[in-house]
């Protein structure tokens, strides 16, 4: 008995696409070829999305999967699979979608609830399965319905909680259910409207402004803010401008506040009245105007030197009967100087400060801007040095100077002059520094600094400051003569000098031993010294340098020499004549011993 399978169709019945509640097969068909005919067996299993949901033992080639109300979670792709005597088949997919979902079931636990109060639904599709999205909207009068989305992956319902808020007298929910398809999202159904009945724990507060209106500066002002309640126990009410809370009770069903009104009363008053989580609030504007406008202080001077006298006035545009007073302002408050529109004093450098006036009209007091006033000592005759100490300078380095007043009211302009020109200004408390980089060998003097400040007695200038400039040390070389050999006894001069350098100059010279070794020193106003070494000896052979400095502090040393000891021409002779009278000596004494040995 030989068979194969040629293929696995199948298909569905009435239609891939069935409405909701609609009975719906899916039918599969083996196609096998045998060699003779004999009875076979088929096991066929259904697949819908990979998963079994139907087994079924046939001798024939067809089966069926009926489902005979289709609900939309029967919508998937599905398969079918035959098993006959250990051989396999395999159908192709086929996608069955059932369109439409079932109506979804609302509940709320409560019916009647409080504002600040919560309330919870719960939305089923008892028919449908998960994963799907509940869509919960809150429908109130004349507004849009305000959608909550909660998706489920494991459960075919959803719960939300609403919190009630002031305002939500009578309220409706409704919900309805989505689930996704191969072709995007299919959406249920809308549910029953379930109606939640909203009661107040308080109304809305009542905001009484006495006068209402045509309030001005000076007038008393009497808000009253005021509500009912249930119960007064836990209520709040609290008054407020913009964001300042400006009064506030508890328990009590009312809410007192008195001003005497300015123009920076102006604004919004907000009465609000909370109680738990309720919060309700009442809005009114107020407009106050103006009684008169604020005054203005008048300086007879803003800057002046000191002991001259100095006139402040105090006035209001288009008003002349107030109460004055004028006034310095101080970091520790305001220092009353005079009850009056008008101060005259003779100043000094203390005086310096800002100064304002207040004008009082029926209890409402304004203030002016503050007018600086400022008061000039002259400043004294600078002084002028090197910030290093020494007025001196170094050829190539810069020349730090510093200008100095010890008296002068601040800010003081310095200015810094080389010669005729300008080289910095600088406006500082009591001093100014300036740096010049650039110092030529010509530059040995001509700095002068100006000092001034807004006193009427103008510049004041220091003495000139000549500065000397030191040219540092350059190629030291050293000589001597004689030059190389000496003989023992005769006197050697070193001669070291140098191309370059400011005087004085220290020269210093030295031995090169196994360590340095100073066989003289002096300091010259010239550029070049000797030395007279006298006697020498054979010792005195070896290495010798010089080292040169002067004020720039640099040491500069010269290439080494080397001076060779030698004996005098006598001293030579007097050593040949020693030796040839010891060899004539040893010969007379060897010729008398072999005559002596001969005759024996």
């Amino acid at each position: 008995q030989v068979f194969t399978f040629n293929r696995v169709e199948i298909k569905v019945e009435p239609s891939d696409k069935v409405k909701n509640g609609a009975p719906v097969s899916i039918i599969c068909h083996a196609d096998i070829s045998k060699n003779t005919y004999f009875q076979l067996k088929h096991n066929f299993t259904f697949l819908k999305d990979g998963k079994l949901v139907f087994m079924t033992m046939s001798d024939k080639e067809d089966a069926r999967y009926a489902i005979p109300v289709a609900k939309s979670s029967d919508t998937g792709e599905y398969e079918c699979r035959v098993n006959a005597d250990g051989k396999m088949g395999f159908s192709k997919t086929i996608y069955v979608w059932v369109a439409g979902m079932t109506k979804p079931i609302l509940t709320a636990d409560k019916k009647e609830v409080s504002e600040g109060e919560t309330v919870k639904l719960r939305c089923e599709l008892p028919e449908e399965v998960p994963p799907l999205e509940f869509i919960f909207r809150k429908i109130k009068t004349n507004s849009e319905p305000i959608e909550k989305r909660v998706p489920e992956q494991n459960q075919n319902f959803s719960e939300m909680e609403y919190y009630v808020e002031a305002g939500d007298n009578i309220l409706q929910f409704d919900c309805f259910g989505k689930r996704q398809v191969k072709s995007g999202w299919e959406s249920s159904q809308h549910s029953n409207k379930t109606l939640v009945t909203v009661k107040e724990p308080f109304i809305k507060p009542t905001l009484i402004i006495k006068p209402s209106n045509n309030i001005t500066e000076g007038d008393q002002i009497e808000f009253e803010c005021s509500t009912v309640a249930a119960q007064m126990h836990g209520i709040e009410i609290i008054f407020q401008k913009n964001r300042t809370i400006l009064n506030s009770v508890r328990d009590k069903k009312f809410l007192r506040y008195s001003i005497l009104a300015t123009q920076e009363d102006s604004g919004e008053y907000l009465c609000k009245v909370e109680q738990g989580a309720v919060s309700k609030t009442t809005k009114r504007n107020v407009f106050v105007s103006e009684l008169f406008p604020k005054p203005t202080l008048y300086a007879s001077m803003t800057q002046l030197d000191e002991s001259k006298d100095l006139i402040l006035n105090c006035s209001i545009n288009g008003l002349r009967r107030a109460n004055f007073s004028i006034l310095r302002k101080s970091s520790s408050g305001d220092i009353l100087l005079k009850k009056s529109r008008i101060l005259a004093i003779k100043v000094n450098v203390n005086d310096t400060g800002s100064y304002t006036c207040k004008a009082e009209v029926k209890g409402i007091i304004k203030e002016s801007k503050p007018v600086r006033i400022s008061v000039y000592a002259p400043v004294s005759k600078p002084t002028l040095s090197v910030v290093s100490g020494s007025p001196e300078v170094v050829l190539g380095k810069p020349l730090q100077l510093i200008c100095h007043s010890v008296m002068g009211t601040p800010p003081i302009t310095f200015t810094f002059y080389k010669g005729d020109e300008i080289k910095k200004n600088v406006t500082n408390d009591t001093y100014a520094t300036f740096l010049d980089e650039d110092i030529g060998l010509n530059d040995n003097g001509g700095y002068k600094c100006d000092a001034r400040n807004n006193h009427s007695s103008g510049v004041k200038t220091s003495n000139i400051l000549n500065v000397t400039v030191i040219v540092p040390i350059r190629d030291a070389s050293l000589g001597s003569v004689p030059y190389g050999e000496v003989e023992v006894g005769s006197d050697t001069a070193f001669l070291c000098s140098v191309k370059e350098g400011s005087w004085p100059i220290d020269f210093k010279f030295f031995k090169k031993t196994d360590h340095e070794v100073l066989l003289h020193e002096v300091r010259e106003y010239s550029d070049r010294t000797i030395w007279h070494k006298k006697t020498m000896k054979r010792r005195d052979t070896g290495t010798y340098y010089c080292v040169a400095s002067n004020r720039a502090s640099v040491n500069v040393r010269s290439r080494p020499i080397t001076i060779s000891v030698i004996l005098a021409a006598w001293q030579k002779g007097v050593i040949a004549a020693f030796v040839l009278t010891a060899m004539a000596g040893a010969g007379a004494v060897a010729l008398w011993w072999f005559l002596r040995k001969k005759k024996k």
